[in-house]
């Protein structure tokens, strides 16, 4: 089975490749997560994007999911994205009496990804906008996913934004703020 870890920084995913901008010994592919000319088509069984797809504007993220698509193979290949949920930010703001401290990490995102180059979100999302991407892309049977059941929810589980909480690290009590859709080519 092949499957890519897009955009994961630091975090290790056992049983992917890693593919990212940033220097780690796990990383596999230095290289930008769209696009991939050096993957095949139709070759990859999954794969695992957590909180990136928001680093390119809308243009370059329906881009990015044709590529996806592209190199998944057919008859059940699989996308699972993470993306900052634009419509749960807003109820965190509500709550939080309107302070944009309480989204503005989530909202804009800041990554230094060496000492020369930082980027910043360039979109949001909501449900809605992200299916149509996904539809659009070529995908179907397009549904959410519980990071607590995927990753599991010990304190040894994998854990990146797609467990993302309001508030802070309330697992079981609070709002998940991440946008969980998985897709199938």
């Amino acid at each position: 089975m092949t499957r890519l870890h897009l955009g994961c920084g630091k975090r290790y995913l056992a049983g992917y490749d890693h593919v990212d901008l940033s220097e780690y010994s796990h990383i596999k592919y230095n290289t930008p997560i769209f696009p991939l000319p050096y993957i095949s088509d139709d070759s990859i069984d999954e794969i695992y994007c957590s909180h990136a797809l928001e680093y390119f504007d809308f243009t370059d993220c329906l881009s990015a999911l044709k590529d996806w698509h592209r190199i998944l193979k057919p008859n059940g290949g699989q996308l699972r994205l993470s993306v900052p949920d634009f419509d749960k930010l807003l109820k965190v703001y509500a709550l939080n009496n309107c302070q944009i401290e309480a989204i503005i990490g989530p909202l804009f995102g800041k990554w230094p990804v060496n000492s020369t180059l930082t980027v910043y979100h360039k979109t949001v999302f909501t449900q809605t906008m992200l299916t149509r991407l996904l539809q659009e892309s070529g995908f179907a049977s397009i549904e959410e996913w519980n990071p607590f059941v995927f990753h599991g929810q010990d304190e040894n589980s994998f854990d990146d934004y797609s467990k993302a909480c309001f508030p802070h690290m309330a697992f079981e009590t609070g709002m998940l703020i991440s946008l969980n859709l998985m897709a199938v080519k």
